[in-house]
């Protein structure tokens, strides 16, 4: 009986955790060492835009560049200031790292490679990018400082005007699939009318994620000529250094998204059959690396905006036309009975046509 028992016990629980958590550790493994690499690759191409060398001493090409750094943190004391509420001020970075690590648990890399296919993904995601606001306005509360608490101010109300954006954004991709399910998004076949009309969401979501991110040309929040350093200004070792990943770790997130919602996730490009040889989960990774060009190459290019025209962007601009393009796309799918779950009418003409004929 006692066997019986314990053979009923491993197989109910501890063999389905023991496969949940080798799923788990898959993701967050190659995703951490992504993040650090992330930093490299940003030092590497601001460089070569900017006509300079980066990182190149530690190590061949300056590839251990990135594990001096995280050493260096490693080693540093954590200050925590006299006034700070200790508990959330070493809370906050703990929280914004770890939310960037399990909005990963829906995010598909592959046909079957994902931790968990729940048939709600685009809500988990949405809910899980919107807690991101907690961590840093812990952040800047508990710091007592009036620079950090302003820098904590700015991005819950730069973070909560663009996701109203991303929401519409999101309805639109719904609209076309007819599935909240991220594996779904990804196979379900659109015909390239479709697809055309989502180039403008398309737009509007890497600008918003840049927003969300706190990414330049929109890291108001860690503006360093007026708020000295923004949220995380009291902030060292490795607190800053949870802060300085979880930056990064949402950048690859917001690119997994990206390329989930509009870029065909695991697929080859434009349903070319020839390439449907290179593995899917390649594809992933180099559409992924493609958006994160975007978001480098964006720091490079632009200044940072001012925050009225911050606000003015997402309230004035990217609002309006989300709304007016969600009800044009829905208007265009009914016209051409293209949502998703409807059937296919025959024309208008050969239905009047069928009343007339003799039985």
């Amino acid at each position: 009986m006692d066997e019986f028992v314990l053979s009923e016990f491993l197989t109910t629980y501890v063999f389905p955790l023991l496969v949940i958590g080798g799923r788990v550790l898959l993701v967050i493994a190659p995703l951490i060492l992504a993040v650090a690499y992330l930093t490299y690759a940003e030092r590497k191409v601001l460089a070569a835009m900017q006509m300079r060398q980066g990182p190149m001493v530690v190590g061949p090409f300056g590839l251990l560049q990135p594990l001096a750094d995280g050493l260096k943190l490693l080693g540093k004391e954590t200050i925590i200031p006299s006034g700070a509420n200790r508990a959330v001020f070493i809370i906050a970075p703990m929280l914004t790292f770890m939310l960037s690590l399990v909005a990963w648990a829906v995010i598909p890399v592959n046909a079957g490679w994902v931790v968990s296919n729940i048939n709600v993904g685009v809500l988990y995601l949405f809910a899980i990018s919107s807690l991101g606001v907690y961590g840093i306005l812990m952040a800047g509360w508990a710091s007592n400082s009036r620079y950090a608490f302003l820098g904590g101010l700015r991005s819950a109300a730069q973070m909560v005007s663009y996701e109203v954006s991303m929401g519409f954004v999101l309805v639109c991709v719904l609209l076309t699939t007819g599935s909240l399910n991220l594996t779904a998004i990804v196979e379900t076949p659109k015909p390239l009318w479709v697809d055309l009309m989502m180039v403008p969401m398309f737009v509007v979501f890497v600008i918003s994620a840049l927003a969300e991110i706190n990414r330049a040309p929109f890291d108001l929040p860690e503006g360093e000529s007026e708020l000295v350093g923004g949220y995380n200004v009291e902030y060292s070792a490795m607190t800053f250094a949870l802060f300085f990943l979880g930056e990064y770790a949402n950048m690859i997130l917001m690119a997994g998204m990206t390329t989930v919602l509009f870029l065909g996730g695991w697929l080859p490009p434009f349903g070319i059959a020839l390439l449907a040889a290179v593995p899917g989960f390649i594809w992933f990774m180099l559409k992924v690396c493609f958006v994160l060009f975007l978001f480098i190459w964006t720091r490079a290019t632009l200044p940072r905006f001012r925050y009225d025209q911050l606000m003015r962007l997402g309230w004035k601009v990217f609002l309006p036309f989300t709304l007016v393009w969600l009800v044009f796309v829905a208007g265009m799918l009914l016209y051409n009975h293209a949502l998703p779950g409807m059937p296919v009418e025959a024309p208008a003409a050969a239905v009047e046509g069928a009343k007339h004929v003799v039985p």
